[in-house]
C-alpha cells in the first residue's frame, strides 16, 4: 500500500482531456522540468519534430511560406517536476495540439504568441534533456513504444508510417514534397532539351509529371490556394469548397517577363463543379499546372507552341469531356508575326503512352492582338500552336489544292502519252539519247504525280508501314525528278558547250544509274539513319472562319530538317547548273541570229526552261510575304503541276514549226546551231 500511496502522490502531472474528436497522430513522453521554461512552435522542413530542452520544448512543423519568418513562443507552468505531455495532429482541420500536464494549447492559433525573427530577445544557450516513457500512435495504427531521446523527427513520409503499415496511398504528403519532386523535374527538363529528348524522355518526364499530380492531389495545404515551383515548372492548387450552388471559379497567374508570353488566366465554369454533385460534402481540388519548356510535349512534326507555354488544367479525380459552358484559358503575349496563326490545341497521348500529338478537336480559338482566348469543353494540357500562315484566305488554298490535283493527273496522261510518242519515233532517228533522257525525265514525272495523288489516301489507311513506304517513294521520285533535270543540263553542256560530241561506251546506262540510283541511294541512307523519318506528315491548317482547323496530312518526310537540307540543297544545286547551261543556250542562239527563227528560238527557250526545271525555283519566292507570294504561288503551282504536259505541248509545237520549215526537214524536230559545228537536239 505504501508504495502504490508514494505513487499516487509522486510529482507526475496529469494530462487532461484533449477533445472528442479522434486525432490523427499522437505523441506522448515524460518531461523532467527543471526550470521555468516555454513551448516554441517554428517552421520545420518536411517534418513534425519534437526537441526537449532545460528551457524550451520546441516543436516544429511546415508552414505557408507567409508565415515562415514568424514562431510562436508559449509559457509552461512554472511548478517544476515531472509532466506528462501528448501532442495532437489533427489532419481535417491541419491543427497541432499541445496538452502539458494540465495546460491545453493550440499552437499557432493566438496571433498575439506569434514573434517576428529578428526581433526576439537574446538566445540562451539551451541544454538537450531526454523525453521518457515516449509513445506514438496514427490513426487506425497500434501504439509504438520509442526509447528516451532528446529528439524525434516524424516525416510525412517517414518510417513510422512503414511500421505501421499503411499504404503508400494513406501517406500524406508535404509541401517539402511537393518541392522536392518539381526540383527534380526542373532538372530532367534542364538536361533533356527538346531536340536532344527522344520518345523515351519525353515519356519518363510525362510519367514524372504524373506522380506530381498525384502529389499535389493529396498534399496537405493549411490556405485556401497554394502555389508551389520556382523554375520550368510551377503547381498551383485550388480548393473549392463544397456548396449546392457552385460558381464560376477564376484563377490568374502572376505576370512573367522576358519571354513571349506575359501570363494567363483561367476560368472554370460553374457546370465544371455540378459534376460531382453527388459528392457535396467533399472538397473538389483544381490543379493548374504552368510548364514553361516544350520538352514533354514535342510531337514528330517538331510544331512550335507560343512561348514554350504549355497550361495543364484538371479536376482532381475526375475526367472532365464535353462540358456545356468550356473553359477559357486566356494567354497575354506579345504582338505575335503576320505569318503565323495562333491555334489553341491540347496534348493527345496515343494508346501506348509513349508519344502524342496536338489536337485542336473541342477547342476554338480567338486572337487578339494582345491575347489569344481558348475555349475547351474539356480539361487536358493546352497550348496555342503557332501555325506557319502563307497570308492567303483558305478559299485561296482550296483553289491552289484544286489546281495542283487537275494538274497532276493531266500531266501524268500526257507524260504517259509522250513517251510513247518519244520510243516510237526514237526507232527512226540516228540520234537517239536526247529522246531516252526526255522519256526518263517524263517518266519520273509520271511517278511523281501518280505517288502525290494517292499520298493523302495512304496517310489515312490504317497501316503505318504503308505510309512510311509510301513516302519513301514520294521523296525517291521528287529526287528523280530533280537528277533527271542536272542530266537534261549535262545533254545540253554535251551538244551545245562541247565542240565534239565524243562517243561513250553505255553512256544511256551510266546516265540511268546516276538517275534513277543516286536518289534511291539517298532514301535508303535516310531510311536507315532512322525509319521515322518516313510517315505521316501532318500540316496544320488554320481557317479564319469560324476558328476551325484542319489536319492536311500526306505521307512525307517527317523531319523538316531533312526536307530543307536534302531537297532545296540539291535542287539549288540543279538549279544553278541548269541556269549557267539555259544561259549559254541564249548565247548562242544570239550569235546565230537567223532571220525567221525567232518563234523557233522563242519556244525552244521555253521548252529548255521546262526541261530544265527553271519553273521549279519560285519554291524561292515562298519565303515571302504578301500579295507577292500569293501569285508567285499560283505561277509555281500551275507551271510545275502542269509539268509533263507542258512538255507535251512543246514537243508537238516543235513537230509541227519543223514539218513547216523546209530548212528543218533533214532534222525534223530539232533545231541546228552552226558554231563550232555544234548541235542542239531538243526533239
Amino acid at each position: 500500500m505504501k508504495v502504490l500511496l508514494l505513487l499516487l502522490l509522486s510529482p507526475l502531472q496529469g494530462v487532461g482531456a484533449s477533445s472528442h474528436q479522434e486525432e490523427d497522430f499522437r505523441f506522448c513522453g515524460d518531461r523532467n522540468q527543471t526550470q521555468n521554461s516555454s513551448v516554441i512552435y517554428e517552421h520545420g522542413p518536411a517534418t513534425i519534430s519534437i526537441k526537449n530542452t532545460a528551457q524550451a520544448l520546441i516543436i516544429k512543423r511546415p508552414f505557408l511560406p507567409n508565415r515562415r519568418s514568424s514562431y510562436y513562443k508559449y509559457s509552461l507552468p512554472p511548478t517544476l517536476g515531472r509532466y506528462r505531455f501528448c501532442i495532437y495532429w489533427f489532419k481535417a482541420n491541419r491543427t497541432l495540439r499541445l496538452v502539458y500536464g494540465k495546460q491545453s494549447f493550440l499552437l499557432g492559433g493566438d496571433p498575439s504568441s506569434s514573434i517576428i525573427r529578428g526581433k526576439e530577445h537574446q538566445k540562451t544557450e539551451r541544454t538537450s534533456t531526454s523525453i521518457f516513457n515516449v509513445s506514438y500512435i496514427s490513426k487506425g495504427g497500434k501504439n509504438t513504444s520509442l526509447d528516451s531521446a532528446s529528439e524525434y523527427f516524424f516525416p510525412c513520409r517517414g518510417n513510422y508510417f512503414k511500421e505501421m503499415k499503411a499504404s503508400p496511398e494513406s501517406m500524406p504528403i508535404c509541401e517539402q514534397d511537393v518541392e522536392e519532386q518539381l526540383t527534380a523535374l526542373d532538372s530532367l527538363i534542364a538536361q533533356a532539351p527538346v531536340p536532344a529528348a527522344g520518345a523515351m524522355g519525353q515519356q519518363m518526364l510525362r510519367r514524372k509529371l504524373g506522380e506530381l499530380e498525384k502529389m499535389l492531389a493529396k498534399v496537405e495545404l493549411e490556405g485556401q490556394n497554394q502555389t508551389f515551383g520556382k523554375a520550368t515548372v510551377h503547381a498551383t492548387v485550388l480548393r473549392v469548397q463544397p456548396t449546392r450552388a457552385p460558381q464560376h471559379l477564376a484563377f490568374a497567374s502572376q505576370r512573367e517577363e522576358g519571354g513571349e508570353v506575359h501570363g494567363f488566366a483561367v476560368d472554370l465554369p460553374s457546370s465544371l463543379f455540378l459534376m460531382a454533385k453527388e459528392r457535396e460534402d467533399v472538397e473538389h481540388r483544381v490543379l493548374v499546372m504552368d510548364i514553361n519548356s516544350q520538352t514533354m510535349f514535342q510531337d514528330e512534326n517538331s510544331s512550335h507552341v507560343l512561348g514554350d507555354k504549355v497550361v495543364g488544367i484538371s479536376l482532381v479525380d475526375a475526367v472532365v469531356a464535353n462540358l456545356s459552358d468550356p473553359v477559357v484559358l486566356t494567354l497575354f503575349h506579345d504582338q505575335l508575326p503576320r505569318n503565323v496563326t495562333p491555334l489553341c490545341v491540347f496534348w493527345q497521348e496515343d494508346t501506348t503512352g509513349d508519344s502524342g500529338s496536338w489536337d485542336s478537336y473541342g477547342c476554338t480559338t480567338a486572337a487578339g492582338a494582345s491575347q489569344t482566348d481558348c475555349r475547351c469543353n474539356h480539361l487536358t494540357y493546352f497550348a496555342v500552336l503557332m501555325v506557319s500562315s502563307p497570308e492567303i484566305t483558305y478559299i485561296h488554298r482550296d483553289y491552289l489544292s484544286i489546281i495542283t490535283y487537275i494538274g497532276c493527273l493531266i500531266s501524268a496522261l500526257a507524260s504517259i502519252c509522250t513517251i510513247f510518242f518519244l520510243y516510237f519515233r526514237s526507232k527512226q532517228r540516228d540520234q537517239i539519247t536526247s529522246m531516252h533522257i526526255h522519256m526518263n525525265l517524263l517518266g519520273a514525272i509520271f511517278l511523281l504525280d501518280i505517288t502525290f495523288l494517292i499520298s493523302e489516301h495512304l496517310a489515312s489507311s490504317s497501316s503505318e508501314a504503308v505510309c512510311r513506304a509510301g513516302g519513301l517513294f514520294l521523296h525517291f521520285c521528287l529526287l528523280s525528278c530533280l537528277t533527271w533535270m542536272g542530266i537534261e543540263g549535262y545533254n545540253l553542256y554535251r551538244l551545245v558547250i562541247e565542240v565534239f560530241n565524243a562517243y561513250h561506251d553505255h553512256f544511256l546506262l551510266k546516265l540511268c544509274l546516276v538517275g534513277w540510283g543516286l536518289p534511291f541511294f539517298c532514301v535508303m541512307l535516310i531510311f536507315l539513319a532512322s525509319w521515322t523519318n518516313y510517315g505521316p506528315f501532318s500540316i496544320p491548317i488554320y481557317e479564319s472562319i469560324g476558328g476551325k482547323s484542319t489536319n492536311a496530312t500526306i505521307c512525307w518526310i517527317t523531319s523538316p530538317l531533312i526536307h530543307n537540307v536534302v531537297n532545296l540543297g540539291f535542287f539549288s544545286l540543279v538549279f544553278l547548273f541548269n541556269s549557267v547551261m539555259l544561259g549559254a543556250m541564249v548565247r548562242e542562239i544570239l550569235r546565230q541570229n537567223k532571220k525567221g527563227h525567232k518563234l523557233k528560238h522563242v519556244l525552244a527557250l521555253f521548252g529548255l526552261s521546262i526541261l530544265l526545271g527553271i519553273p521549279w525555283a519560285l519554291v524561292f519566292f515562298s519565303f515571302t510575304s504578301g500579295v507577292f507570294r500569293l501569285i508567285s504561288l499560283y505561277i509555281f503551282t500551275i507551271i510545275n503541276s502542269l509539268q509533263g504536259f507542258l512538255i507535251f505541248l512543246w514537243y508537238w509545237t516543235m513537230v509541227l514549226q519543223a514539218r513547216k520549215s523546209p530548212e528543218s526537214q533533214s532534222s525534223s524536230d530539232s533545231i541546228k546551231l552552226q558554231p563550232n559545228s555544234s548541235q542542239s537536239h531538243f526533239g
